[in-house]
C-alpha cells in the first residue's frame, strides 16, 4: 500500500498549524452507562471510557486503536457531540463543549465519516441532494450557491460533474466513501472523526481513500480523529497513536516512537499480531494474548490488562498504574521500562 507518510522526526520545526490553539482538548473524558438489573437491584455501572485525555492540533491525525469493545467508538461519539460525557472536559475549537449553549454551531465544527459506505448514504437521494443537505439546514446559501459548492466538493474528492445527479447504488464502495467524505466537508469542519473508514473496502481501494484523506488534510488543514483496529492502516495515516484497552489509555505518543519501540505489553501484542509491523526485536518477545476481554461491568481491580498480561506481578493485580511520561510517550504499566527494553 503506497500511502504518503507524514514527516514526524523528533526536533523538526513546528508548522504554523501546530502553533495555533488545539482543535480538540479532551481532559479525563468518561462515559458510564447505567445498566438495569431489575426492579429490586440498583443499576450496574458500565465504564465504557475511563478518563481518556488527548490534544489534537490542526493538520494532525490521532489514531485511536484497540480491540473491539475497548471504547474507541464511544470516545468518537463523545467527541462528535452525539453523546454527552458523564465526566471530564472537552474543548472544541476553543469552546468548552459542556458549557456551551450553542450546540448547533459546535456540531458544524466536527463531522463524522462512518464505517459502512453502503449504509451511510440515503439510497433515495441523488448525490447532489445528499451533499447540499447540510448547507440547506445550516446555512443561508441559495440553491445555486449550494449546487456550486457541492460540485466543487465533488471535484475535491476525485469525482466527476456527471456524478452529481446519480444515485448511491450506481457507485462502488470506494466512490461512496468519497461521497461520504465530501458530505462531511461541506460545512468546513475543523475536525473529522473517521470511524473505521476503510475497513469495508478492498485493500487497493483503501490506499486510494487514505491518499485522499491525506491530500485533503494537507490542503484544508483538517484534524483527524481516526478510529481503527488495523495498525497497518494506522501506520500510514497517523501522526500520533492512542492505544485503548477496556476504556482506558494504556499508551499514547508519537507514531514512530510507539511503532519502533512499544512499551506496554498490550501495544506489543497488537503490533506483533500485525503482519509486516513486528521487527526482529518484536518477534523475539512476541506476546500472544489469551483469554477474553474482561467485562466493563466488572473491570479488574488493578491494571486493566492484568488478567491477560504474561508479565503481570502481584502489584499489577492490586493497583492501577498511572499514565506517566516514559521514553518519549505516556504509558500505563509498572513494568514498562523493563519490558520495553531491547
Amino acid at each position: 500500500m503506497k500511502v504518503p507518510s507524514p514527516n514526524l522526526q523528533q526536533g523538526a520545526p513546528q508548522t504554523a498549524s501546530q502553533l495555533k490553539p488545539p482543535v480538540v482538548i479532551a481532559d479525563q473524558l468518561k462515559q458510564i452507562y447505567p445498566i438495569s438489573r431489575g426492579p429490586l437491584r440498583a443499576p450496574a455501572q458500565l465504564q465504557a471510557v475511563s478518563g481518556v485525555s488527548f490534544t489534537l492540533q490542526a493538520g494532525r491525525t490521532l489514531a485511536v486503536v484497540g480491540e473491539s469493545g475497548c471504547g474507541k467508538s464511544t470516545l468518537a461519539r463523545m467527541v462528535t457531540l452525539i453523546e454527552k460525557p458523564t465526566g471530564g472536559a472537552l474543548t472544541l475549537g476553543g469552546v468548552d463543549v459542556l458549557k456551551s449553549h450553542d450546540k448547533k454551531a459546535l456540531r458544524q465544527k466536527v463531522q463524522l465519516v462512518f464505517q459502512n459506505p453502503y449504509g451511510s448514504l440515503n439510497p433515495r437521494k441523488r448525490i447532489g441532494q445528499i451533499l447540499e443537505a447540510p448547507l440547506e439546514i445550516n446555512t443561508t446559501l441559495n440553491a445555486q450557491e449550494r449546487a456550486q459548492k457541492a460540485q466543487t466538493m465533488l471535484a475535491k474528492v476525485g469525482l466527476r460533474p456527471e456524478h452529481y445527479d446519480r444515485y448511491p447504488h450506481m457507485f462502488s464502495g470506494g466512490q461512496r466513501q468519497r461521497i461520504a467524505i465530501a458530505r462531511a466537508l461541506m460545512l468546513n469542519p475543523l475536525l473529522v472523526v473517521a470511524d473505521e473508514p476503510v475497513s469495508a473496502l478492498d485493500v487497493s481501494i483503501q490506499a486510494q481513500v487514505l491518499n485522499l484523506l491525506s491530500d485533503l488534510q494537507r490542503d484544508l488543514g483538517l484534524a483527524y480523529l481516526f478510529i481503527s483496529h488495523d495498525l497497518g492502516v494506522v501506520r500510514h495515516i497517523a501522526h500520533d497513536v492512542l492505544v485503548m484497552y477496556l476504556g482506558s489509555t494504556v499508551e499514547h505518543g508519537d507514531k514512530e516512537t510507539i511503532f519502533s519501540q512499544p512499551l506496554h505489553p498490550y501495544t506489543q501484542a497488537l503490533l506483533a499480531s500485525t503482519p509486516g509491523l513486528a521487527g526482529s526485536g518484536q518477534a523475539r518477545k512476541r506476546i500472544v494474548l489469551s483469554g477474553e476481554l474482561p467485562s466493563p461491568l466488572n473491570p479488574p481491580k488493578g491494571c486493566v490488562f492484568s488478567t491477560r498480561c504474561p508479565h503481570a506481578v502481584a502489584h499489577c493485580h492490586a493497583e492501577r498504574p498511572p499514565l506517566v511520561e516514559l521514553m518519549g510517550r505516556k504509558v500505563a504499566c509498572f513494568e514498562a521500562e523493563k519490558w520495553g527494553a531491547p
